[in-house]
């Protein structure tokens, strides 16, 4: 039930869609043909399987209502449905629900769409009866798609077409081991109807009149979730960071980063324990666990929601146990101009080490 707690939090962020008056949707429905792509040893053997699945999206248009739709030029927002036969027993199938975006360039022909969600496998890692699934110790997981598609709308009677390549990254962010993850490919083609196809869609230009500025402002932030370590069945545990940054926003659109913080990990803890027992590593058992780092990020605003990126190094981590530098890709949505929350994916490179749950507040 712990569990299923943090997942859910997940949706929190995307489905924190702002109202609007008038509305106009568009459904599309996408198949879909893939390949998983190897970039570990430990999946190899799942690489020559081709998956396969469906989308079905519901999709609200923007018109330049609010200032920020026509910054990105007019993009949709909605809610996706997915199931994705992995095409081999031991990974089971997807069952996902996502928010995204559609974001859309050369003439609103092409579309690129992000999404973030939560995903149901129905076949994780068990010892005893699923040993062979080193991607997934879970059910539930959080996960992402992208999509680039060739998109064109209302060809007859508000039926159009689309096409194009869509990646799906499924990993329960080591909050559970096994936790190898799997990456797919896919070609995707499908349709889209307009529900209100026979009405025009009027733009709203906005053209701002007066070169936006912020002051530096001062970041306070506290994240938390469970983890386990890379040793099946080593169990899991809490971890807490305090971050403290100072953000400028550049424009209307991005804010820079730059600060540090603080990482509690009581799996590590645990670790120092198990290496220092170890008669052939020469680990102190007092070895200090926690860690602590320096960071530069970006942000990226698309109305009350921001995309987070940060790039950081340890300059303090007396056990030697991940590289030294980490990256945190995340989600975080602004209650008001002060307080905000979030979710984050902290890794080193291609490995997961936590899903963050966040508050914060902007001084």
């Amino acid at each position: 039930m712990k569990n299923n707690f943090f997942y859910l939090l997940c949706l929190v962020p995307m489905l924190c869609f702002s109202q609007e008056q008038n509305s106009r949707y568009t459904l599309d429905v996408n198949g879909f043909y893939g390949k998983i792509l190897k970039h570990t040893e430990e999946i190899s053997q799942f690489t020559d399987r081709n998956p396969n699945g469906i989308f079905l999206s519901l999709n609200r248009k923007t018109y330049g209502e609010k200032p920020w739709q026509s910054l990105y030029n007019y993009p949709d927002y909605g809610l996706s449905f997915q199931y994705q036969n992995m095409k081999y027993d031991a990974l089971g199938h997807f069952y996902g629900l996502y928010g995204h975006y559609n974001f859309y360039f050369f003439k609103r022909n092409l579309m690129f769409r992000v999404a973030q969600g939560v995903a149901y496998n129905t076949n994780p890692y068990d010892a005893k009866t699923n040993p062979e699934n080193q991607a997934y110790g879970t059910h539930w997981m959080p996960a992402t798609y992208f999509m680039l598609n060739y998109k064109k709308e209302n060809i007859w009677n508000g039926l159009g077409i689309q096409a194009g390549l869509s990646f799906f990254h499924h990993s329960n962010a080591n909050l559970r081991t096994p936790n190898k993850s799997t990456n797919t490919l896919a070609f995707n083609v499908g349709a889209v109807y307009d529900f209100e196809s026979k009405e025009p869609l009027h733009y709203i230009e906005y053209k701002d009149s007066v070169r936006f500025t912020e002051p530096i402002r001062y970041n306070l932030v506290f994240r938390t979730g469970f983890n386990e370590s890379d040793l099946v069945g080593s169990g899991q545990h809490p971890f807490y960071v305090v971050s403290a940054y100072a953000d400028k926003r550049l424009n209307r659109k991005s804010a820079v980063h730059i600060g540090a913080e603080l990482f509690i990990y009581k799996y590590l803890k645990e670790t120092v324990k198990r290496i220092a027992a170890d008669p052939t590593l020469t680990v102190s058992p007092d070895t200090d666990y926690k860690k602590a780092g320096v960071f530069v990020g970006h942000e990226l605003f698309v109305n009350k929601l921001s995309l987070e990126t940060q790039f950081g190094y340890y300059f303090y981590a007396p056990l030697d146990y991940l590289p030294s530098i980490y990256q945190r890709l995340g989600l975080k949505y602004y209650f008001t101009d002060e307080i905000f929350m979030g979710v984050a994916l902290k890794t080193h490179a291609a490995k997961a080490e936590a899903l963050e749950f966040a508050v914060g507040v902007r001084l």
